[in-house]
């Protein structure tokens, strides 16, 4: 059993809460842009005076329809400037926060809305008041219960932000610090719930001082990125994820201005009016603006140029992490001047891309290829990989600008000890980690050992404690010859290639390794323009030799990677996408392992037969 730990930087006083870092940047600076807002004619800053005074103001409008400290509202929307203004309302009046995904099914938020006991809902829109409304008109669980939902944007019609807030103001400022300071460290500032892939989802009860603690330890561990002059981040992950909620809360401590963009598909084109100095980033992020950057230069016969360029910045990068290991000295004379060459023709547009300022690069949700990480470094996109899970509030381990060895998830946080049992299951202990399940006994009685928290991932950690992680407990695969195959390595080195949207590994129980491949639609347009083919659709590519020859040549460097016994003998390609709107992915575009599973049986079942 190996452990390492990091040392608590900061510490808080126990009766604060998340609040008083708000208060903390009113007071510093009112007129400093905590937020910026984009409307037709470019970006807006909110400075810390009118985000106090706004939030005040509606928490004030939650005090008077009756929200006593500790209870319950729900929020259901897209990542947007509403979606933090109402969470800080929230918590100014006392109460916890229930983020719902914004894609969320009638019963997913039957059952979040019975399991958290909320009276009040936010909605983001028309059409998400209406789903609510539906919900609660149609639910056994709900029947009893009077909802009060108010719309987050505006038509005049429905109660809103704006009415709510005028019917705050004859709630004085002396009961509104009443109900914002009810709360301690100690105190469930959110439920959070999990993706519910088995069962219903729980409900993680994440503190004040979870996010607190976090935000003010995670400041002092990377004032790199956060207390540069004029620091600013584009959010874009969904407010409903814990690691958004993180960040934002890191964010405002540290007064790094934070914008918001709805969606990843509107992210290149915010990025590059915004100009964020850093990016909290998921690893589909990265292939999409590599792979956006091959197709352009191959289109403009420069493939030859940006693959000596893609193999410098690796090289490059290899170099530099071999000499942070002490295994050499870094890039040597021909390195650096390849390197410096790529610098001047390719790299500037690649940074241009991410909006051209951008320092620092934080990865995280799901785990990067390697190879990926080692190209944008070397590119001038330094990429700090961390991990953590819901109930750890998320960050619980990170690279550090000084501190990096890519292809790990960096050392523990300050205030956080990461234990590694002897089956190779990552335990955390630390600021981090949530109170329990929510109204759910049992399952905190088998989340817990000796006080750790048990992640249900695996992993090592080396000397400097630095830690890797090596799969999911639940997702090693076992074939029929007793063979333990860990998918992840195999999956990310297929999902690489152009043409692939997602790699699924399987083989549990079976004879051999075999896998599902999920086609990109546009690494698939680019594919075919680059190979002057006619446009295929997804059903004629899944079935097009042509496209089959490919991905082979990406399951055979998958391959390499592996003994026989767990490489891959079959694949087949579907003619169906994975994604959030199928279930098959979760909101920070993870693969759920077990839908696809279970939804692709009958193809799985012809890879055998």
């Amino acid at each position: 059993m190996r452990e390492a730990s990091t040392e608590l930087l900061v510490e808080l006083d126990p009766a604060s809460n998340v609040t008083d870092l708000l208060l903390e940047q009113y007071a510093a600076n009112p007129a400093h842009a905590l937020y910026a807002r984009k409307g037709p004619n470019g970006w807006t800053d909110v400075t810390a005076q009118k985000f106090l005074q706004d939030v005040s103001a509606l928490a004030k409008g939650l005090i008077a329809g009756g929200l006593e400290p500790g209870d319950t509202v729900a929020v259901m929307s897209a990542t947007r400037y509403e979606w933090t203004l109402v969470d800080f309302a929230i918590w100014f009046a006392g109460g916890v926060t229930v983020p719902i995904y914004e894609t969320s099914s009638a019963s997913q938020i039957e059952w979040i809305l019975h399991d958290s006991g909320a009276l009040r809902v936010f909605a983001e829109d028309r059409g998400k008041v209406d789903l609510v409304v539906k919900v609660l008109a149609a639910s056994e669980l709900l029947k009893d219960r009077l909802v009060n939902v108010v719309r987050m944007d505006h038509d005049g019609v429905a109660p809103d932000l704006a009415s709510l807030a005028a019917a705050g103001t004859g709630v004085t400022d002396t009961e509104l610090e009443r109900h914002r300071s009810a709360a301690v460290l100690e105190d469930v500032a959110s439920l959070v719930y999990t993706s519910g892939t088995t069962g219903n989802p729980k409900g993680c009860e994440i503190t004040h001082g979870n996010f607190a603690l976090v935000a003010k330890n995670i400041v002092a561990f990377l004032p790199e990125l956060l207390m540069q002059e004029n620091a600013r981040t584009l959010m874009f992950l969904p407010l409903a994820h814990v690691l958004a909620r993180a960040v934002q809360v890191v964010c405002l401590s540290a007064g790094a201005t934070l914008g918001h963009t709805g969606s990843a598909a509107q992210l290149l084109e915010d990025l590059a009016t915004f100009r964020p100095t850093f990016l909290l980033v998921v690893p589909r992020i990265f292939e999409k603006v590599r792979a956006g950057a091959a197709h352009k230069a191959a289109l403009a016969g420069k493939s030859r140029i940006f693959d000596a360029g893609s193999a410098a910045a690796i090289g490059f990068s290899k170099e530099q992490d071999a000499a942070a290991r002490g295994e050499g000295n870094g890039p040597g004379f021909l390195s650096r001047a390849r390197h410096a060459v790529f610098d001047r023709l390719l790299y500037p547009k690649l940074r241009q891309a991410l909006g051209g300022q951008i320092r620092y690069t934080v990865s995280g949700a799901s785990p990067l290829a390697i190879e990926e990480a080692h190209f944008f470094r070397g590119a001038g996109v330094p990429v700090l990989e961390g991990y953590g899970l819901t109930e750890t509030t998320a960050p619980c381990t990170a690279n550090t600008p000084t501190m990096t060895r890519v292809g790990s998830v960096g050392i523990p946080i300050p205030g956080t000890t990461i234990r590694v049992a002897e089956d190779g299951e990552i335990l955390v202990k630390g600021i981090g980690v949530f109170k329990g399940y929510h109204a759910n006994e049992a399952a905190n009685a088998e989340a817990f050992v000796d006080g750790f928290f048990r992640t249900g991932d695996m992993g090592k950690l080396d000397p400097q404690g630095f830690l890797t992680i090596t799969g999911r407990k639940k997702d090693v695969l076992v074939t029929a010859g007793g063979k333990n195959v860990v998918p992840g390595p195999l999956e990310e080195k297929i999902r690489a290639h152009q043409l692939v949207g997602h790699a699924v590994v399987v083989g549990d129980g079976k004879p051999f390794v075999a896998a599902l491949v999920s086609l990109d639609p546009e690494g698939l347009e680019n594919w075919c323009a680059l190979h002057k083919l006619p446009a295929l659709s997804l059903r004629d590519a899944a079935a097009d030799p042509r496209v089959r020859a490919a991905i082979q040549e990406a399951v055979d460097q998958a391959n390499a990677l592996v003994s026989k016994a767990e490489s891959i003998r079959r694949f087949t390609v579907v003619d169906a996408q994975f994604t959030l709107a199928s279930g098959q992915l979760t909101p920070s575009l993870k693969l759920k392992r077990a839908a696809v599973v279970r939804d692709l049986d009958a193809e799985i079942t012809k890879l055998y037969s």
